[in-house]
């Protein structure tokens, strides 16, 4: 019976089963127990800094991205992107990179995290991003901040295979590109655009003296309030540059009180100037005293002081960086005595020793800002906690908050207040502040709170309508009279800077199969299917085939 309807059976098959195959196959993959949530992910990503100083390139000049995806020790070409922790990465590792992979993305430990490096893990960190801040990169380099996911794609990725210049036959080559799993990045940012609006804004206030205001002597305080690192959009700058600003606006509290009781009226005027531009050559400093010192209320040369104030947050001593020694009995020189007496009162005590260093006129930069009142002829000085303007932290990511010692910086900020004090008020002995007038801690870690909570790059707060500069505005406003902002803006011509963006951008990855392993899976299904239809082609005589043997198998049983 079931002989008979053989014929009716195969036409059924004939017509349907090939058709029904072609739609089933696709079906079953679509439906495959396969998380497509783990195939594709996304994260966001900070591209290396991209702009232009006096004409001259800094930084990463790329920013579109669509390759695949590599770990440290298994790329090969300018088709794969690199992943990897900064931890792992390394000077000889970068510069490779940098002129044979098509792409780099740097992961940072996350921001709870910096706190808990060691200190040989911070100075890993800094050096490498010594070595990637001297040379400008053609290729696309972002960073991002460490996520569970993040790792587990870093693992997936050094579980793969070496590269295949790597392996040891061709046949270990060809099997590990067919068995390994890889990883396709895209970053699809649009090509480096110059920024056409850039408007740096200074602000600064001044406490009058008690007397003939042009003819009293002035004492200039300075600090930068944007920072720098090689990551534009997670530029925190908790000790460079905020500390100086925290600084700035608590001497300002301070002085203010003084200066509103005809009692202690002193005979000096305070300038207080929040620059621009510090990090990069001090642009606002610049444009400020283009305006201060050549227009019409310009500052007298001979009974002007500036104090620039830059990185501040140290435990040590202070140093008093200058460019020419000051002379005996000058203000320079009863300047640093007084700070000398006051941190040698502190507990523990500590000290402020003398830095002399020559402006260096064939430098790209400047080394400290107080150089651009120098130049003036303006006698000035930098105090900074750190001894030279090289040093890592004033350009690093990990300048945030968790590892800045407020501590440390409520009694540098009392030593500069108590020293400032006494010298205006021409003090050899006792205190001017105290606990009814004095440092309050809770308003510096205020503001260093708020100011470490944004990325301040220079790239960002050249936007006009930032937020950075009109809360700084009213924050000097409560203390010091005809507080106002000054523009720099670089001449469309011939600018002094050029910043580029974007700035950041989403980076997709997707898990994927090497395109070998697709190419393999295709003969393997088109071999499967041509089997289907052979046998279904000749099933008739399968069949009888099938049937004699058996039946001559029962007949020998």
């Amino acid at each position: 019976m079931l002989l008979g309807n053989a014929d009716e059976i195969l036409d059924v098959l004939k017509a349907f089963v090939p058709y029904y195959l072609l739609f089933a196959l696709p079906l079953m993959i679509i439906i495959s127990p396969v998380n497509p949530v783990a195939a594709a992910q996304e994260f966001p990503a900070f591209r290396m800094q991209q702009y232009d100083l006096h004409g001259v390139p800094h930084g990463c000049r790329s920013s579109v991205v669509s390759l695949d995806g590599r770990g440290l020790n298994n790329w090969s070409t300018s088709r794969h992107c690199i992943i990897t922790r900064i931890e792992d990465l390394t000077a000889d590792l970068y510069r490779d990179i940098r002129t044979r992979a098509g792409a780099l993305i740097v992961v940072l430990p996350s921001r709870s995290d910096i706190a808990k490096l060691s200190d040989t893990a911070k100075q890993h960190i800094y050096n490498i991003e010594s070595t990637m801040m001297q040379q400008d990169s053609q290729i696309p380099v972002y960073f991002t901040s460490w996520t569970p996911e993040i790792q587990s794609i870093l693992d997936n990725m050094n579980d793969m295979a070496p590269a295949p210049s790597k392996m040891g036959t061709a046949a270990e080559a060809m099997f590990s590109q067919i068995s390994a799993n890889g990883y396709q990045i895209v970053l699809s940012a649009g090509h480096p655009q110059v920024r056409t609006e850039v408007n740096m804004g200074t602000i600064y206030g001044k406490l009058v003296g008690n007397g003939h205001e042009d003819k009293l002597p002035t004492v200039v305080l300075v600090a930068h309030y944007d920072s720098f690192s090689l990551m534009t959009g997670q530029t925190f700058g908790a000790n460079s540059n905020a500390a100086g600003v925290a600084m700035l606006l608590e001497i300002a509290r301070l002085m203010s009180s003084l200066y509103a009781d005809s009692r202690t009226h002193p005979r000096y005027n305070l300038v207080f100037v929040l620059s621009a531009g510090g990090k990069v050559n001090y642009q606002g400093s610049k444009k400020w005293l283009e305006d201060q010192v050549d227009g019409e209320n310009a500052l007298p040369q001979d009974s002007t002081y500036v104090l620039c104030l830059d990185t501040v947050a140290g435990s040590g001593p202070l140093y008093y960086h200058v460019s020419k020694p000051p002379k005996e009995g000058s203000v320079g020189d009863r300047l640093i005595r007084s700070l000398n007496v006051v941190a040698e009162q502190e507990e523990p005590p500590s000290n402020v020793q003398l830095n002399h260093k020559k402006i260096n006129l064939a430098e790209e930069t400047l080394a400290w800002e107080h150089e651009r009142f120098s130049m003036k002829r303006l006698p000035a000085a930098t105090l900074s906690s750190v001894k030279s303007h090289k040093d890592p932290i004033r350009y690093s990511m990990i300048d945030v908050k968790e590892q800045l010692d407020i501590s440390a910086l409520a009694r540098n900020t009392r030593i500069v207040a108590e020293a400032l004090a006494k010298h205006i008020f021409a003090l050899n002995a006792g205190k001017v502040f105290n606990n009814q007038l004095g440092v309050e801690e809770n308003s510096i870690e205020m503001w260093i709170d708020y100011l470490s909570s944004m990325s301040r790059s220079t790239h960002l707060l050249s936007h006009k309508a930032h937020q950075v500069v009109p809360a700084l505005k009213d924050a000097l406003s409560k203390y010091a009279k005809n507080v106002k902002v000054t523009y720099m803006v670089p001449d469309k011509r011939d600018p002094e800077v050029t910043f580029y963006d974007p700035i950041s951008s989403i980076v997709n990855v997707y898990s994927v199969k090497p395109a070998i392993f697709d190419l393999i899976l295709t003969f393997a299904i088109i071999a499967y299917l041509l089997i289907v239809y052979l046998v279904l082609q000749n099933f008739s005589t399968i069949y009888h085939v099938s049937a004699t043997v058996v039946g001559a198998r029962k007949k020998y049983d």
